[in-house]
């Protein structure tokens, strides 16, 4: 939450978290995230936008058991029922905010892993 509370600072009090910096009430555009991704050093084959959806896709089914339903939602897909897409109007916040909040905690586990990686490589190799 506190890196959020930072975003606030460049971002102001709106609903989007990476807004466009020409209309604050639009997305960043793909166009500015693939600069940044090519800035950082990765190649088109290595990366795309879509490529962070489709891993989040994966790990929260494969790693972390998270329900379909709850993936499809979060990703803003049509969630597939027995009546129909049309007549589905679920939501599920709660359980929504849930899944992101252990998807959040196993991003916390990675990066504490490879912290750990990075320092035991660095010390067996002084």
């Amino acid at each position: 939450m506190a890196i959020l509370e930072k975003l606030k600072i460049g971002t102001g009090d709106g609903e989007l978290l990476f807004p466009n910096m020409r209309d604050y009430t639009q997305p960043i555009s793909e166009v500015t995230l693939v600069g940044a991704l090519r800035r950082m050093g990765y190649t088109p084959q290595q990366m795309c936008i879509h490529g962070f959806r489709a891993t989040a896709r994966t790990l929260l089914d494969e790693v972390l058991r998270e329900r379909y339903d709850l993936i499809e939602h979060q990703l803003a897909h049509m969630v597939r029922d027995p009546n129909g897409g049309a007549y589905n109007r679920t939501e599920f916040i709660e359980e929504r905010r849930g899944m992101m909040n252990r998807w959040a905690d196993y991003l916390d586990s990675l990066r504490e892993k490879a912290r750990e990686a990075h320092i035991n490589h660095h010390t067996e190799n002084s």
